[in-house]
């Protein structure tokens, strides 16, 4: 199963929310959604669940316009709690189930299997508001899970989550996609979705600005060089041509290399300070290609 987001756009008032933003997430990949707080990235995702209708575009899965056959096998995992906070976590699950179609005894399957998987079945008789907010992002996580959907739509879902947390959630996600269901999720914590994503779509301003796997997002910035010579001087690489120096400190320097940059002449110019313990060649991070891209 596959989804399409086909150029659509939202206006609220005067507010242009989504610009004609397009994407694809294929079977069984992890797509990456990133953006500032106001980009768009939960009104496009609300557009996918058809809780929003668009103004223009459309969203497809399989090729077909969603409805509400395809809305009850989409899993969806709002970034604010979507939970009846007094509600019993296993009272709650088998209703949610329920809802999705599945009967009393597969939706108490669902409800033993996600739970235990996800490292809450001791809360099941438990409130929700009475768990921390790690267990009740697990609580949220089975919830869009227990129906088996075969499309995962999750805001950010890593929030509040312990390491440990994370790489359950991590885990289930992998698991997901080897499944053959597309994963799409936003999160701000950009070095986990550079770690676990096929793709990236950076969206900014309504519209989607970079959009690619994270090696062809590297290609579209400049080359790094990272120097360490402990005896250089604050300073040293400043009139190297068509160099910019990104980051100094304790013999460290990060220089981004314009074109025309001549890395033996950085490396005269360290030598010149004293000895040269590393020079590493690297490409920038999905954080440093956002703040680029955003800006």
């Amino acid at each position: 199963m596959s989804l399409k987001v086909d150029r659509i756009s939202k206006r609220y008032g005067d507010l242009l929310a989504l610009n004609e933003t397009s994407f694809e997430v294929a079977d069984g990949e992890i797509f990456g959604f990133v953006g500032s707080n106001g980009a768009g990235k939960t009104t496009t995702m609300r557009i996918v669940l058809g809780v929003l209708a668009a103004d223009s575009g459309e969203v497809l899965v399989d090729g077909h316009p969603v409805d509400l056959d395809t809305r009850r096998r989409i899993g969806y995992m709002p970034e604010e709690r979507g939970l009846y906070p007094k509600m019993k976590v296993g009272d709650q699950l088998n209703f949610l189930a329920r809802l999705h179609g599945l009967s009393k005894s597969d939706a108490a399957s669902a409800v033993e299997r996600w739970t235990e998987r996800l490292g809450v079945e001791q809360r099941l008789g438990d409130m929700v508001s009475a768990l921390s907010l790690g267990n009740q992002q697990r609580v949220q996580l089975a919830a869009a899970l227990v129906h088996d959907p075969k499309v995962l739509v999750l805001d950010e879902p890593f929030s509040g989550l312990d390491p440990v947390a994370v790489d359950v959630m991590s885990a289930v996600l992998k698991e997901k996609a080897a499944e053959g269901v597309p994963v799409i999720f936003s999160s701000h914590q950009l070095e986990l979705v550079e770690r676990e994503c096929d793709r990236v779509g950076i969206i900014a301003g309504g519209r989607m600005r970079a959009l690619g796997s994270i090696t062809e997002l590297q290609a579209r910035g400049n080359p790094q060089l990272e120097v360490f010579a402990p005896s250089a001087p604050p300073g040293w690489a400043a009139g190297i041509p068509n160099t910019v120096v990104l980051q100094e400190g304790k013999g460290r320097t990060l220089l981004e290399l314009q074109p025309g940059a001549d890395d033996q002449a950085i490396l005269r110019a360290a030598l010149a300070t004293g000895p040269v313990h590393q020079l590493i060649s690297r490409r920038p991070s999905l954080a440093e290609l956002f703040r680029e891209v955003v800006a």
